[in-house]
């Protein structure tokens, strides 16, 4: 079984939670009107959409030390490598190796092994654990017109291990304009041919793409959210994952952002967007008061379909730091339906996840070598 510690600073916020309902402060009643559901067999309290296997430097974590992490609280994992390879450029850091991309001014490259290097991973698990996985690629320049032919690729050698594409990263601070090379795009027509191509193979597609500038003054108009939008529209066969719900570490809420989400939402020709409850940063901003809490959650209870969680954890080093997302988010926990909490935590990774398998091995068996 896992290492399932749980951090103090979680503790104090649970605490500091059941204070607030036992003093009168608001809640929201959990509905019980929602059909019961049979449980499965173990009852995992949440399935994770967002971790990395592997760093900037492609070192990460034993696939199966990560099992013994997820133990039984973690019940199914999208699980992928990153992207990008930081390189280690002597003239500028001399014999300090680079592990992260804040630690140097060299550039990022794209890194393709990193995809045989999960599906070796994951093949190297018995049938029943590798149910828990649902790996996906990301070893490409999505800048890049043969990116859809790797992908392609990548399926006819691995067939049965991937459900996914991503996380693509199209515009992320402090890391794009280190790329080298051209960078990517919302608008790109090679971003346009891997998403073509997810839907005709029923490919689930992780995003990552920064809503505005990094540091932007809040009156002004968000940088990409527009053009994230068209990208759905474009493509409103394939289901997107917008990773962070667009915000970083330096890239904060414009105003009225719940109002902006809120529309995308409500918004049909966006329907196959969804957004994922990922990073410590976002859940930073969503916990920074009692309002901004009860606004996400009043927001998630209204489309629990389009919310999922993920901890956008890179080459976690034991089952505290696998959590802390999810524990940090305790108090939004609090807050949602029995209805919503189920579908955010489990049900729509589920959901997503199983039709993706079923569409990518049909794919895969339609187009076998």
């Amino acid at each position: 079984m896992g290492d399932c510690r749980v951090s103090p600073r979680t503790i104090v916020v649970r605490l500091g939670v059941l204070a607030a309902l036992l003093c009168g402060a608001p809640f929201v009643e959990r509905s019980q009107g929602s059909a019961p559901r049979a449980p499965s067999a173990p009852e995992y309290e949440v399935d994770d959409v967002h971790v990395h296997l592997t760093n900037y430097v492609q070192e990460g974590t034993d696939i199966h030390a990560l099992l013994d992490m997820m133990g039984r609280r973690v019940g199914r994992v999208a699980l992928f490598g990153t992207p990008l390879q930081q390189t280690w450029c002597y003239a500028n850091s001399g014999d300090s190796a680079p592990t992260h991309y804040l630690d140097t001014d060299a550039p990022l490259y794209y890194y393709s092994f990193t995809d045989a290097f999960v599906a070796s991973a994951y093949q190297s698990l018995p049938k029943e654990q590798r149910a828990r996985f649902d790996p996906l690629i990301c070893g490409f320049n999505p800048a890049d017109m043969y990116a859809v032919d790797h992908i392609r690729r990548v399926l006819r050698t691995y067939p049965g291990v991937f459900s996914g594409i991503g996380e693509l990263t199209i515009h992320k601070e402090s890391v794009s304009s280190k790329i080298a090379g051209e960078i990517p795009s919302l608008t790109d027509p090679a971003l346009d041919r891997v998403l073509d191509f997810a839907a005709e193979s029923g490919l689930v597609v992780l995003v990552h793409s920064d809503v505005d500038r990094p540091f932007a003054r809040p009156a002004t108009q968000p940088t990409s959210l527009e053009g994230m939008k068209q990208l759905a529209r474009r493509h409103a066969a394939t289901t997107i994952v917008w990773t962070h719900v667009g915000l970083g570490r330096a890239v904060f809420p414009v105003k009225d952002y719940v109002e902006i989400v809120e529309a995308m939402l409500a918004d049909p020709s966006l329907s196959n967007l969804h957004f994922d409850l990922s990073r410590v940063d976002l859940a930073r901003y969503l916990l920074a008061t009692p309002e901004t809490t009860r606004a996400a959650a009043d927001l998630i209870n209204r489309f629990p379909d389009r919310f999922i969680f993920g901890s956008d954890v890179v080459a976690p080093v034991d089952a505290q730091a696998l959590m802390e997302t999810y524990d940090d988010y305790a108090p939004l926990w609090w807050l949602l339906t029995s209805d919503a909490s189920h579908k955010v935590k489990r049900g729509n990774y589920e959901r997503l996840f199983d039709a993706a398998r079923t569409k990518v091995r049909a794919w895969e068996k339609a187009h076998a070598r």
